[in-house]
């Protein structure tokens, strides 16, 4: 996901997509230590859109917050 499409969601929406993100890459580290994961760069992907979710989270906490 790109910064522009995260900033369009809804807050409720951002925190379902860390919640997701974080299920997923739980369920691919588990399966990386079995050795059943192909496609290890899927791992890096996933934290990085994490990281872009929670930043962009905070940035519109701080700005409700600015506002107020």
């Amino acid at each position: 996901m790109t910064s522009k499409e995260i900033r369009d969601l809804s807050a409720d929406e951002i925190t379902a997509k860390v919640r997701a993100n974080r299920e997923e890459l739980l369920q691919l580290r588990l399966r990386k230590q079995t050795g059943q994961v192909e496609k290890t760069d899927k791992l890096r992907s996933l934290r990085k859109d994490t990281a872009r979710l929670l930043t962009i989270q905070n940035e519109k906490k701080r700005k409700a917050t600015v506002a107020a």
